[in-house]
């Protein structure tokens, strides 16, 4: 093989790989914006963690918040409904899974797993029932859950939830999801 021969090989070489390093650099050129347009737009990123004053939530009451086009229930309890929370057997839960976006993998539905805090005191919740999407309805003055603690009650198929969210009858297969969300101080909780 000669000289001559050695160096066409390389040239030709050369000329391969950088008309196929512009044609892949092409290639994504074109394909970012398709890519890009996929993702979330500046109103939903704004909307992804909202902050939640509840200095003025008394011990019993709920305010309800929208996140991410969803309600969130945040509740502050009393005493008697989280010791009926904590006194249930996860043998009775039809759904033994804690679904806390807090904790990674799967945990048992304790209310212990379920609250915001150590005390059980603050709860935080999806408010979509997970049989069909509708709303629950929730106060403690109205509603007598199954054991005799306020709890949530889906009126469209009759779904009833405990006071730390578990369903309890009723054709939701799933207990309320709970989100990611923590204390920032002693007064905001934060979603997202």
């Amino acid at each position: 093989m000669s000289h001559a021969e050695d160096h066409e090989g390389t040239r030709r070489d050369f000329l391969y790989y950088a008309t196929a390093g512009a044609g892949a650099v092409t290639a994504g050129a074109a394909v970012w914006p398709l890519v890009n347009q996929m993702n979330p737009s500046a109103d939903v990123q704004a909307l992804s963690s909202i902050r939640v004053d509840v200095s003025g939530l008394s011990e019993g009451s709920q305010v309800t918040v929208k996140w991410l086009g969803k309600p969130v229930f945040i509740r502050r309890r009393t005493p008697p409904e989280i010791e009926q929370a904590r006194a249930v057997s996860l043998d009775d839960l039809p759904d033994k899974i804690a679904r806390n976006n807090n904790i990674a993998g799967e945990v048992p539905a304790t209310d212990e797993n379920r609250a915001l805090d150590e005390s059980g005191e603050w709860l935080v919740q999806m408010g979509v029932c997970t049989h069909l999407g509708c709303v629950p309805l929730n106060d403690a003055g109205d509603y007598v859950g199954p054991e005799g603690v306020g709890g949530w009650f889906c009126p469209c198929h009759g779904s009833h939830y405990d006071s730390a969210g578990r369903i309890r009858k009723g054709p939701a297969p799933e207990n309320l999801p709970v989100p990611v969300a923590e204390f920032v101080d002693e007064t905001t909780i934060q979603l997202g």
